[in-house]
């Protein structure tokens, strides 16, 4: 392992992740929603609805943050949860007609809003630094699976 390789790498890393994030919490809070509760809402645009588990898998907040938000959500009218038809054990959660209002209201302005620090990047240096992002997640996705062999 060289340090001189690996610590830059990192700390750009974190620190890119960290300035998205105080942009995109910051636009998001002005639209009148958390970030999670976003999550949630743009994770379930455009779909029937989704389990808990696969809303968990495909969003960034952990199990027991979700039904918390969901709840929030559901108390605002822009969830609601259903029985699953497939499983009975299960719960679907959907964005209601209001919940879709919402989502068409913020997520596009949202992408809207990153768009320019994306489109700042020369057309060719996005695409090579999207190859090299997921390259790297699968890369740490690997090492994560290493360790929970072990």
């Amino acid at each position: 392992m060289s340090r001189a390789t690996v610590v830059p790498v990192i700390r750009e890393l974190a620190r890119c992740y960290q300035a998205f994030e105080r942009a995109s919490d910051a636009h998001i809070r002005r639209m009148g929603l958390t970030p999670p509760q976003f999550d949630i809402v743009a994770t379930l645009g455009n779909t029937p609805g989704m389990a808990f588990k696969e809303l968990g898998s495909r969003t960034l907040i952990t199990k027991g943050t979700l039904t918390g938000v969901v709840d929030r959500l559901a108390a605002r009218g822009l969830v609601e949860r259903a029985a699953s038809p497939d499983d009975g054990r299960s719960t679907i959660v959907r964005l209601t007609a209001e919940g879709e209002r919402v989502f068409r209201e913020v997520f596009e302005p949202h992408l809207a809003f990153l768009a320019p620090a994306v489109e700042s990047l020369p057309e060719c240096g996005r695409k090579d630094l999207e190859k090299r992002l997921r390259q790297l997640r699968e890369a740490l996705e690997k090492r994560s699976d290493e360790l929970a062999r072990q």
